[in-house]
């Protein structure tokens, strides 16, 4: 039976193997492609990527992305990363745009077209609006003499570049590209506008990464529900209002309501063998002195990273050396951050 699982094992592997094969060469091939694109922009396409992010950044209007076939789904994403990052954009159908979607674009906006030939026959009536009403056009194509390179107003001229699909026939490394492309005009854009994490969250509301760009004031504990007591608490006590707000610690402050330390339960139990007399003991002489920190504003991805890279599970929020909160792990936990 051990021999025949080898035998079966052996089998499975070998057929494995072309498939592994080929993905490594796909892979390879793309990547090649990508280090030309890198090449071709410290060498000449750098000055008009330059160019074309400040067309689209000045643009009143928003950036109209449009391409046929596999040039056009790369360009629907690229609407999408640039709509997610502060630079307003749709996509726009070619082929639509010629009955009558040619209305969804106006003279304060920029055509991004997309054609690896540049001769695309859907894209004619496009090309032929912008330039009838002197709308921005940007071009990602591979042939800047072609009509698409020739008309419009910045060309960003791809370099030639070996498909990965062994017949040279389906858009694999070229699509790479245009994507790659794309995602670095969208992230130039991103940081020419300084364009926030927070700004990111407004457009992100949804799912785990909606949830790691809310901010700690929103899901932190204050108020009431917030466990304090004064320097010089008696023990007992300080331990009865971690008991009674359940958060496993209590945050201690001086006379002007500075925070001055944080007592948990796990300072209760070290010092439980350490000392005697220990309810009579002042809270100061068993409390961490200068717990970890964080402001209301932070996003709640970084209170996650600051709590696991610390391994506490609790951060007191403070607002001008004053507590105001207690933000704790179980929370994040329920936002589904972590």
């Amino acid at each position: 039976m051990a021999l025949a699982q080898r035998i079966e094992d052996r089998d499975e592997g070998q057929a494995r193997a072309p498939a592994i094969a080929s993905a490594l060469r796909t892979i390879e091939t793309e990547r090649e492609g990508l280090a030309c694109l890198m090449a071709a922009i410290g060498n000449g396409l750098g000055e008009p990527f330059a160019q074309a992010v400040a067309r689209i950044g000045a643009a009143r209007g928003r950036v109209i992305c449009t391409g046929m076939g596999k040039s056009g789904h790369v360009a629907r994403k690229i609407a999408a990363t640039m709509a997610s990052t502060g630079t307003p954009a749709l996509y726009v159908h070619p082929a639509e745009a010629s009955h009558g979607d040619l209305g969804m674009i106006q003279p304060d906006d920029v055509v991004l077209a997309l054609s690896w030939s540049g001769e695309t026959t859907e894209l004619a009536d496009i090309i032929g609006y912008t330039r009838r009403y002197r709308v921005g056009l940007v071009a990602i194509t591979s042939n800047a003499a072609s009509t698409l390179g020739r008309e419009a107003d910045t060309c960003l001229a791809l370099p030639k570049a070996k498909e990965a699909c062994p017949n040279g026939l389906a858009p694999t490394t070229s699509t790479a590209m245009q994507l790659a492309l794309g995602d670095a005009l969208a992230v130039a854009l991103l940081e020419a506008r300084g364009f926030s994490a927070r700004d990111f969250s407004v457009f992100h509301p949804g799912g785990r990464l909606g949830a790691s760009l809310r901010q700690v004031r929103e899901v932190m504990h204050g108020g009431e529900r917030l466990p304090l007591v004064a320097l010089g608490t008696p023990m007992r006590a300080a331990v009865a209002e971690i008991d009674a707000k359940g958060f496993g610690s209590v945050l201690v402050v001086d006379d002007e309501g500075r925070l001055a330390g944080i007592l948990t339960d796990g300072d209760v139990r070290r010092a439980i063998f350490s000392r005697e007399g220990l309810e009579g003991l002042p809270v100061e002489a068993v409390m961490t002195h200068n717990p970890r920190t964080i402001a209301p504003e932070t996003l709640l991805a970084k209170a996650l990273q600051i709590q696991e890279a610390m391994k506490i599970t609790a951060l007191v929020v403070v607002d001008q050396d004053r507590p105001v909160g207690l933000v704790h792990y179980h929370d994040l936990l329920r936002t589904g951050v972590a």
